[in-house]
């Protein structure tokens, strides 16, 4: 009928007799509480307080509720304590993979400091790669992962977009030009992966798009790509996020819609019940509008 923020802000004009001072209880505004208030009436059907010229008094009825909400207050905070407890005493390593770029941009951000305040028991370590790393056969706990990563035996959730587009830096503009549709592309100079990476799609679609291209460097890792676009080597195919942030790099093309896939955290089933892999999980997924963009851009 009514949830635990219902009694609390009750509670907190009871005590105080004054929405100003509940307010600055909770750390909320006036209105609020008020709000808050009317809401609760309107949910148990009858009037819980009443203005008067020094402040709020109860009715005869918020009067009689009063014992009942400081019970649920009490069990709440014997709640809140034992997860806190049981917080405390997970511990143990979650290893996450992920591309290399990504950790820099994911260490460089509050996410770590406060999963770490929450669990303090619990060490997060990388496992980069720019490659698919086996979950079932633990090469890591958790995954990071975008792309084509539909799997029966891995459980996830979407956290984010993938998006792509083609990069050039303004030293190389400023010689070669730039091109302005996908089919110019053949007339510069190109980075792709090399045969490790044969199957990512960025290398696909770089084949299909341009199969007369000339590719002049090749790289094992998303990384390698940024560095060489950056030295002016030629135009690549780079995640916006890891583009975007470089001042050096200009976007001549793009998002490229072929490119476009899903961010996801995933994990084995039997990981996703364990404590510590449960704990990260659950709080990455709590964290997407953290995370959008540092992997989105």
């Amino acid at each position: 009928m009514f949830d635990w923020n219902d009694l609390r802000y009750f509670l907190a004009v009871a005590q105080h007799r004054s929405t100003t001072a509940a307010g600055r209880a909770l750390k909320v505004d006036q209105s609020t509480v008020q709000r808050r208030i009317a809401e609760f009436e309107r949910r148990i059907g009858q009037p819980l307080v009443k203005r008067h010229p020094t402040g709020y008094r109860l009715t005869e009825f918020g009067e009689q509720l009063v014992p009942h909400a400081q019970r649920v207050e009490q069990a709440m905070l014997a709640l809140q304590q034992h997860v806190d407890a049981a917080q405390r005493e997970i511990s143990g390593v979650v290893r996450m993979t992920c591309p290399e770029p990504l950790v820099y941009r994911i260490t460089a951000s509050t996410l770590l400091e406060r999963f770490h305040a929450r669990y303090p028991g619990v060490k997060v370590e990388f496992v980069m790669s720019d490659r698919y790393l086996d979950l079932t056969k633990g090469d890591a706990d958790v995954a990071l992962r975008s792309g084509d990563t539909e799997d029966s035996a891995l459980v996830g959730r979407k956290i984010a977009d993938s998006l792509w587009a083609v990069y050039a830096s303004r030293k190389y503009i400023e010689r070669h030009g730039s091109p302005q549709r996908i089919e110019d592309l053949a007339q510069h100079a190109l980075i792709g992966f090399d045969d490790s990476m044969a199957k990512h799609r960025a290398a696909q679609w770089l084949h299909e798009a341009v199969p007369a291209g000339r590719v002049v460097a090749r790289n094992d890792s998303v990384l390698g790509l940024v560095y060489s676009v950056k030295a002016s080597v030629g135009l690549a195919p780079l995640p916006t996020a890891l583009g975007d942030a470089e001042p050096d790099l200009v976007r001549v093309l793009g998002p490229i819609p072929e490119l476009a896939r899903s961010w996801r955290i995933l994990t084995t089933p039997e990981l996703r019940r364990t404590p510590r892999v449960a704990a990260f999980f659950d709080f990455i997924v709590d964290e997407v509008e953290t995370l959008r963009p540092i992997l989105t851009g």
